[in-house]
């Protein structure tokens, strides 16, 4: 078995572009999949590239490199609107996993219980592909084709993930369900980010996952809440709006009607913990 370990990004997609290779990042899917005494095929290994690291906030947005962890996520002094997504950081496998997977990882196997997804819906991300051909950007929505399929090329890499700045305003929140609280594949999880202005709802968010072929936005849903009082949240949340969205499966870990029955309770939480608590009178 042939392994390189390039040091920069350009010898990277050089070797991506004369394809064959196994692409190694975190490896906690890529080898947890492995059978064999060893990975088939030629390794491509990227934690020495760069261009691939680093969690980075500036005016322009947010800026998570492909190669960077869950842990640095999770750790990394971020906005509110970011809550959401940084506790979904802190339950995506175990500490161990959480130290070695990556943002790119979690997002080319491209599961429709991927826990970042949500969070990153919320916050309108949008992913950085680069290949000897170029750069190119689109929508997370766009990248994610389905179960275990996206829209990355043969030749390409997920560079990074970027959020707007616009996208970082507010409070973000995620609810997650599973058989226990760690080390478990979700059964539904549901991610909010609100924007208030002056005691309503000025801006909305909603996202379902593990309750669709890909985790999706709730346009319907969201609409719904606009403009509605903050003190009205989380009743006002439309239950029938989200479920028609959602096209869930039975499997071993819950039938889709239970799913349907969660995932708006789900975004209830996720809301509650958005939304300011109302002043007690004295």
């Amino acid at each position: 078995m042939s392994y390189e370990r390039p040091a920069d990004l350009a010898r990277a997609l050089a070797l991506r572009a004369e394809g064959g290779r196994v692409v190694l990042a975190g490896g906690t899917d890529l080898l947890a999949a492995t059978t064999a005494r060893e990975l088939a095929g030629p390794v491509l290994d990227l934690t020495a590239v760069a261009e691939l690291q680093g969690v980075t906030l500036s005016p322009a947005g947010l800026r998570l490199g492909g190669g960077a962890s869950w842990t640095q996520v999770a750790r990394a002094a971020l906005p509110p609107a970011c809550a959401g997504l940084q506790a979904a950081a802190r339950v995506v496998g175990s500490i161990q996993i959480q130290n070695r997977g990556t943002v790119a990882g979690n997002l080319v196997n491209a599961s429709p219980a991927a826990d970042s997804v949500p969070p990153l819906l919320t916050l309108d991300a949008e992913v950085e592909l680069a290949s000897v051909r170029g750069l190119r950007r689109m929508a997370l929505s766009a990248f994610l084709l389905g179960p275990r399929r996206t829209a990355l090329a043969a030749d390409e890499l997920l560079l990074a993930v970027h959020i707007p700045a616009a996208a970082l305003a507010g409070q973000g929140a995620f609810e997650k369900l599973g058989a226990r609280a760690h080390l478990v594949i979700s059964i539904g999880m549901a991610a909010v980010r609100l924007v208030a202005v002056e005691d309503r709802v000025g801006a909305v968010a909603l996202a379902v996952g593990a309750c669709s072929p890909v985790a999706c936005r709730l346009a319907e849903a969201e609409a719904g809440l606009l403009g509605r009082p903050l003190a009205d949240l989380p009743e006002a949340l439309d239950a029938a709006a989200v479920t028609a969205a959602l096209s869930p499966i039975d499997d071993v870990r819950a039938e889709a009607a239970y799913r349907l029955a969660a995932a708006p309770e789900l975004l209830r939480r996720a809301l509650a913990a958005c939304a300011p608590a109302p002043e007690i009178a004295r």
